[in-house]
């Protein structure tokens, strides 16, 4: 707590740590414990926790505790039903409380631009007079005309396991039609440029290699699929993007033997291992999940990530070689994947890189780098879904 209220996070998002800074010192932004004095002075109060099993309680004890019955807005991704279950809770504990169900849309890397300028927001409540008191909060967001759709609680806490799911069905669409490229010389990127121009589908989500992650997709996956289960509705087209999204880092693995004739006893160097650019994030990272299996092959990885080595460590432990560089981790290895679509790494200097290289072959997971211009300067460039 006292490192938040001198404006530093534990974690990596771009821009977040500045914009905290700022608002701690303009006297916006306050840090407490204690919950009783901010329970008695507040109207309305957002639960924003980054898991629901404490909720509950804090509930109870912010609704014993206010003056009057607050608005309590549930941010915190939680299972379908949960609301409902806080109400009653709060019902049989005699005590008075307005809950809404408001989920939130933040991608690792770009949640700032996130809350700034969302696609929309939903809110779950029956009560006209929390929609109106939460209304005028986002008001420089609703004058701007971000839509603003008012439904139950379950439908908005559906929207967001829903909308994790699309996700990861679209991501996983366009990953199987990438290895169909392949097959039939066609390119993969322009073919996702040409699908996403159409509106009925939209550009974003929809590129060859990437992966779906981050802190919450998994659990909001399996929150869809238990509950789905539950009442008898199979939801087979989310079984299987699934499936091909964990199939994902093995496919990358084979593309990667297929250009060394084996990746046994080889030593691969890997940029990148966050989920994407702009976090430090590795949840359902596509790089890490390729670092374990290179590894598991027989592989000997070394890897470079500009702010997520402290977090892969804790997930790789010490299978990895960790390098404070690019160019370390390029030095000696017999092929260097492109793992992360970090910006940056278009600006490497890649004569220097080839220098570096046992063998000039660059596998590019992410379809980042200038594929034409790599091999005009002698390597082999291997991408997704390019054929």
């Amino acid at each position: 707590m006292v490192e938040m209220a001198q404006g530093n996070i534990p974690f990596f998002e771009k821009n977040l740590k500045e914009i905290i800074r700022r608002n701690v010192r303009a006297g916006r932004l306050v840090y407490s414990t204690d919950i009783e004095s901010f329970a008695r002075k507040t109207q309305l109060i957002f639960l924003a926790e980054d898991n629901a099993d404490s909720l509950s309680d804090v509930v109870l004890r912010i609704a014993r505790l206010a003056q009057k019955p607050p608005i309590l807005t549930v941010v915190t991704p939680v299972p379908v039903g949960t609301a409902a279950a806080l109400e009653k809770s709060l019902k049989e504990a005699g005590v008075q409380a307005t809950i809404v169900s408001q989920p939130m849309f933040f991608t690792d890397g770009c949640a700032v631009e996130d809350f700034n300028w969302p696609d929309r927001l939903i809110l779950g409540s029956s009560s006209n007079e929390a929609v109106q008191v939460l209304k005028q909060i986002y008001h420089p967001l609703v004058m701007r005309g971000v839509p603003v759709i008012v439904t139950n609680q379950a439908t908005a806490e559906l929207v967001r396991e829903a909308a994790t799911a699309f996700v990861a069905t679209k991501i996983s669409f366009i990953n199987e039609v990438a290895a169909l490229c392949e097959r039939v010389n066609a390119d993969a990127v322009s073919l996702a440029l040409a699908l996403g121009l159409d509106k009925k589908i939209a550009p974003r989500c929809l590129q060859p290699g990437a992966g779906m992650g981050g802190v919450f997709a998994e659990s909001d996956m399996d929150s869809l699929a238990e509950l789905a289960q539950s009442k008898g509705v199979p939801l087979k087209v989310l079984s299987a993007a699934r499936d091909v999204n964990l199939s994902l880092a093995d496919r990358l693995v084979e593309k990667i033997a297929l250009a060394l004739d084996s990746v046994e006893n080889k030593d691969v160097g890997i940029l990148g291992l966050s989920f994407k650019p702009n976090t430090n994030s590795v949840a359902g990272s596509s790089s890490v999940r390729l670092a374990e299996t290179l590894v598991s092959k027989g592989a000997r990885v070394r890897a470079y990530d500009p702010v997520a080595i402290p977090e892969a460590k804790i997930r790789l432990n010490g299978s990895v070689k960790y390098c404070d560089s690019a160019y370390a981790a390029a030095e000696g290895v017999d092929a260097l994947v492109v793992g992360t679509g970090w910006p940056e790494f278009r600006a490497l200097d890649f004569d220097r890189i080839k220098n570096l290289l046992k063998k000039p072959l660059i596998v590019d997971t992410k379809n980042l780098l200038d594929s034409a211009r790599l091999r005009a300067l002698g390597f082999e460039y291997v991408g997704v879904g390019r054929g």
